[in-house]
């Protein structure tokens, strides 16, 4: 026996200690029994790369490193399976993968699995020691398709499931281009106004010797803001936009940000029911392939892509440990529609938790396509009523002086 110091991921973040076994994937089988995902795992007093065949990632610069995308990995899950369908081995088709990935990062990933495998390592383990490439949901599918012997299978639902996170996310942003490009040729225009065209104006107003209507203090008051403090505004938006960063970037700031954009109008419910898509689809996908239900929840609950939904998520997994039901434990987080609770609910009663869900997950991802094909419809009444107001003050401000002029000269 010897002693192994390892570095893992947990449920509330690292945890680190030190543990006695026959070899690192005995260590690492046993981080995954505790539910953890295994990071490094290396012999007492040895460097991290030397645990028996188990190798960190190789640090890279950031500028220099291109980051290994969705569909890279949605890509080597599809051909992964097709390889391992055609019975070719996994170590041969992991070797041919690598040669022809056309992602460097993804080249040196592939390279780094395939080593810890001739090591004796399960390839969950070693897919476990890049946890930027594979998330926990994919570790944990890969550990039901190892266990079960279904891996080619398991990578096609893996492959499927990815193909629909990024066919979501291509729908979020086609949906939100148009709104987008608006927004910034209004702030565009709102600069040039302020620095070139308000400016030309403002001396003759000045001239007048009278009283200026409101809107034309307006604009000459953000014109000189704009002028002769636009350094310091700029300065000041990015300094709140980095604060806004750093503030998002801890858990506290994540969880009351993502909780605050359930409740925006418009967005909020598309967002709530787009993360209720991917909980029930990756759900019922780990249920299909095996897992447990209470290891199932801990594994899907990162794919919402909301920390608040994640936390409730969480907290089912906690009922579900002191013996309530799935329903009564969906009930009590509050943020699932009154249409999942009573799929949950007739799939307890019938066995059937995975097909329903998986119809479940259907209908909001059809529901989801639709609001977001609609939304830019009803972001433009919105986005007019803005410039509108926008043009009016604009209007008023310049015209309303020249007004007073014409009926002062015509008086005299």
């Amino acid at each position: 026996m010897s002693k192994f110091s390892y570095t893992a991921r947990g449920p509330h973040g690292q945890v680190t200690g030190m543990q006695e076994a026959a070899s690192a994937g005995a260590v690492a089988a046993e981080l995954q029994a505790k539910g953890w995902v295994p990071l490094i795992i290396k012999p007492e007093g040895a460097a991290p790369a030397a645990a028996q065949g188990l190798s960190a990632p190789v640090a890279m610069p950031a500028w220099m490193a291109p980051k290994v995308l969705p569909i890279d990995i949605m890509l080597f899950s599809r051909q992964l399976h097709t390889l391992y369908k055609a019975g070719v081995p996994l170590l041969r088709a992991l070797n041919g993968l690598q040669d022809t990935a056309q992602n460097p990062s993804l080249k040196h990933v592939i390279r780094e699995v395939r080593r810890n495998l001739e090591g004796g390592v399960e390839l969950s383990a070693s897919m476990a020691m890049h946890p930027k490439v594979f998330d926990s949901f994919y570790i944990s599918m890969v550990r039901v398709g190892e266990a079960s012997g279904k891996l080619d299978e398991v990578f096609a639902r893996l492959a499927s499931h990815m193909e629909f996170e990024m066919f979501m996310r291509q729908q979020v942003k086609s949906a939100t281009r148009y709104p987008s490009f608006v927004i910034m040729a209004m702030a565009g225009a709102m600069v040039v106004i302020n620095v070139m065209v308000v400016p030309s104006f403002a001396g003759v107003f000045k001239s007048l010797g009278a009283d200026l209507p409101v809107p034309t203090k307006i604009l000459m008051a953000t014109s000189d803001l704009t002028l002769n403090h636009g350094g310091t505004l700029m300065m000041g938006l990015a300094a709140a936009v980095f604060m806004w960063r750093q503030w998002v970037g801890t858990p506290s700031g994540r969880l009351m940000w993502d909780r605050w954009m359930l409740r925006v109008p418009l967005v909020g419910p598309i967002l709530l029911k787009a993360s209720l898509a991917r909980f029930t689809r990756a759900f019922a996908l780990s249920l299909r392939s095996g897992v447990p239900m209470e290891r199932a929840i801990l594994g899907v609950a990162q794919t919402t892509g909301n920390a608040y939904i994640t936390r409730c998520i969480e907290d089912m997994r906690d009922r579900l440990m002191r013996g309530e039901t799935l329903t009564s434990s969906a009930v009590s987080t509050g943020v699932f529609t009154p249409m999942v609770l009573q799929m949950i609910a007739v799939g307890e009663e019938t066995g059937m938790v995975d097909e329903l869900l998986d119809e479940v997950g259907e209908l909001y991802n059809e529901d989801v396509q639709y609001a977001l094909k609609t939304l830019s419809q009803q972001i433009e009444p919105i986005l007019i009523v803005f410039m509108g107001a926008l043009v009016l003050v604009l209007a008023l401000g310049v015209f309303l002086p020249m007004w007073n002029m014409g009926h002062v000269a015509i008086k005299h």
